[in-house]
């Protein structure tokens, strides 16, 4: 494998995860936010990512794998219905109608995504050591 590959590989993991952590910042920043009717509720977001496999051209076999995003979907899951009668937004039942987001999932897929990224860093960093010592072994010769 080429050092090309694996800085497109690492780069597209980077990509990947910039994704992740920008919908977890979505459905953060809306977790409060209200509507007056459920299908007007934020829904929260998650990306869908995809492995794309590159065809190892010596062998014609299956090399290594990149990521990329197929598709950011919003979830299912049923708004949080609270009683407020008082508040402008509600319906004529007096409910309000919340974000489905857990603040508890998003901030440990916020720190998931956080880790894989670094983890990327660090595979571009060791790649450049790589090649400096390869650079290094061409000066002596």
């Amino acid at each position: 494998m080429s050092f090309d590959s694996i800085y497109g590989i690492a780069a597209s993991a980077m990509r990947a995860q910039t994704v992740r952590l920008d919908t977890v910042a979505s459905n953060l920043a809306n977790v409060d936010s209200a509507a007056g009717s459920a299908d007007a509720a934020y829904k929260a977001v998650r990306p869908v990512f995809q492995s794309v496999y590159q065809q190892v051209q010596e062998t014609g076999s299956m090399g290594a794998a990149s990521v990329m995003i197929a598709d950011v979907v919003a979830s299912q899951d049923k708004p949080t219905t609270r009683y407020e009668p008082n508040n402008p937004l509600a319906d004529a039942d007096g409910n309000v109608y919340y974000a489905n987001i857990n603040t508890m999932e998003e901030m440990a897929d916020m720190m998931s995504a956080s880790r894989s990224f670094e983890s990327s860093i660090e595979v571009l960093k060791r790649i450049g050591t790589m090649q400096q010592g390869l650079l290094g072994l061409a000066d002596e010769n």
